[in-house]
């Protein structure tokens, strides 16, 4: 039986950390995978931070294009004759040559359209811009030498416009970037541009594709970056066919505005599309390419329309998405080699609480089997006390029948009753402590029997129905309360002179419980009876030779069997401890 509760208590200790340890690890794996979440969100708050200067240096690299645009259409414009039919071709393949730019071409009005007059490339010439919107209405207010003012990008300045790095209509295989500069001065606009070669170079040093390729080469975990047009991402490239059959595709109205786009899932527009309606970040993890992949979408807003993006009907905007994907295996393996950490922690400390707890588990048993042990050695010693006692007085049986025969035969009446009196009061007594009924509680009130005669106490005491009282711990307990309870009561009456030393001790089994009263002489019983005589290490002895501990258990013991034990005064010098346990047969 005490294997089996001992058992138990490990298993439901084991259980209890196994519990422990396993909500510590899911709740530690939780706040792991959050943390790498707003590690690899802080890294695409890095990029995005990173992103807008570069994107911010690449147009302010461009408005100074513009300007050296303007300063070269007025140096052209000097350099010429006022009259555009008194210009040649040649003349203009001359000075784009001096001046630094790839052509300069000069635009007059005709009627109701605006032609490519003169031009130093060939292949521009007669063309008609009717149809180029926004660039036709420019045009227009440049002739009429109003300010330009379109919804659209690009650098405005008095008699001045330069748009964006976008396709040229008459050549959709090259990129240029065009400036249109007319004061009235002439009857037509000039028109230098450049090509894309010049922002290109800069951009491969400091513009957003290095960036982004930088940052995926120092990041182990992040496999693609991509600015997503969120106005056009759904819809694809835009493109112009042209009555030739030639393909232009515009650069300003492209879904992937930089890096690359190769994790493509099919999830993505509505993410994308989520992430800009919404303004909030999106994180998904998926399989894509065979790829277990984490990524993120992220809306960005600047503080004014100066992107060089526009929506499916050319209107500049103010956002994009910035797109992240990252191997997610790599961020489980982060996660594991942690949680590994972890798991390893909690095995050394599932393991160090098991042993200390059978540690201290052992220290308990050994010390309750030696109480135990010294419990049933006193009883055994008074038990055998008590036999002894008993063959004691009928070893001298004998000698007493001899005496009484003898003091017969003198006629010594007195004597005789005197000595029988004493004599059947001694077997009155030992007959009394074995009718108890209860060995071990015998043997204790015939160890305190011998004490008390030693110390000239004089000592009653009355056990009724306890003839069926079981063995056991219940005993075992009984005796460590009237043991203490009689030691209390003999350190007490041992202060009086002998005609004052009285201890009475009653028991009584009945309706259910056990029933227990000692008396002893006390002086003051009132007031010790007002003390905190169950507190623990309080005595109202000499605190050098008690240690206030034989009450405090005593009231231990008798709660735990859901007892009770009180205190009080029977007269000025009597002092009485009153018992009650419940108990049944």
């Amino acid at each position: 039986m005490q294997r089996n509760i001992w058992f138990m208590a490990i298993s439901v200790i084991v259980v209890i950390i196994l519990l422990n340890n396993t909500a510590y690890y899911f709740l530690t794996k939780e706040s792991l995978e959050d943390a790498l979440n707003r590690e690899v969100a802080a890294v695409a708050r890095q990029i995005e931070f990173s992103v807008e200067q570069s994107r911010l240096g690449a147009e302010r690299y461009q408005d100074l294009i513009g300007d050296e645009l303007r300063v070269v259409s007025i140096a052209a414009q000097y350099a010429l004759d006022p009259d555009v039919d008194k210009v040649t071709n040649e003349q203009l393949v001359e000075l784009s040559a001096k001046l630094g730019v790839n052509h300069i071409t000069l635009l007059k009005r005709v009627k109701d359209d605006i032609l490519l007059y003169k031009s130093s490339d060939e292949t521009q010439l007669g063309k008609s811009t009717k149809s180029w919107d926004p660039w036709f209405t420019v045009f227009n207010q440049l002739f009429d030498q109003q300010n330009v003012e379109i919804d659209w990008l690009g650098k405005s300045l008095p008699g001045f416009w330069s748009g964006p790095f976008e396709v040229a209509s008459t050549d959709p295989g090259s990129i240029y970037k065009w400036g249109y500069y007319f004061d009235g001065t002439t009857n037509y606009i000039t028109d230098p541009y450049i090509s894309y070669t010049k922002l290109a170079e800069y951009e491969e040093l400091t513009g957003v594709d290095s960036l982004i390729k930088k940052t995926i080469e120092s990041n182990k975990a992040l496999l693609e970056v991509t600015v997503l047009n969120p106005e056009t991402f759904a819809k694809g490239p835009f493109e112009t066919v042209h009555p030739n059959g030639e393909v232009q595709e515009h650069i300003l109205q492209q879904p992937i505005l930089y890096g690359s786009y190769n994790y493509v899932a099919k999830s993505d527009v509505a993410n994308v599309s989520k992430a800009f309606n919404t303004k909030q970040n999106v994180t998904v993890d998926e399989v894509v390419n065979g790829k277990h992949v984490f990524k993120m979408f992220i809306p960005v807003f600047t503080e004014d329309k100066g992107l060089n993006i526009v929506d499916e009907n050319g209107v500049p905007m103010d956002s994009y998405v910035l797109t992240l994907v990252s191997d997610y295996q790599v961020i489980r393996d982060q996660m594991s080699t942690q949680l590994l950490n972890i798991a390893i922690i909690i095995v050394l400390v599932t393991a160090l609480s098991l042993v200390t707890a059978a540690v201290v588990m052992n220290y308990y048993r050994r010390s309750r089997d030696n109480a135990v042990q010294v419990t049933q050695q006193t009883y055994v010693d008074e038990i055998n006390q008590m036999f002894h006692s008993i063959r004691a007085q009928r070893h001298d049986f004998l000698n007493h029948v001899q005496t009484i025969h003898s003091l017969a035969e003198l006629n010594k009446h007195e004597e005789l009753i005197a000595y029988t009196k004493e004599l059947t009061g001694e077997i009155r007594q030992m007959n009394d402590i074995i009718n108890i009924g209860n060995p071990a509680i015998a043997a204790l009130i015939r160890s305190k029997t011998s004490q008390a005669e030693s110390y000239r106490i004089m000592f009653e005491c009355t056990f009724t129905s306890f003839e069926q009282l079981e063995m056991g711990v219940k005993t075992l307990d009984l005796n460590r309360i009237l043991g203490n309870l009689i030691d209390n009561a003999f350190d007490e009456t041992m202060r009086y002179p002998e005609s004052m030393r009285m201890v009475e001790l009653h028991g009584l089994q009945r309706n259910g419980f056990l029933e227990f009263t000692i008396t002893n002489t006390c002086e003051d019983a009132e007031k010790v009876a007002a003390m905190p005589l169950f507190q623990s290490g309080y005595s109202t002895k000499d605190q050098q030779e008690h240690q206030g501990l034989g009450l405090s258990i005593v009231k231990s013991i008798v709660d735990k069997y859901k007892g009770t034990i009180d205190i009080h005064a029977d007269g000025p010098d009597r002092l009485t401890f009153f018992i009650t346990i419940p108990h049944k047969i």
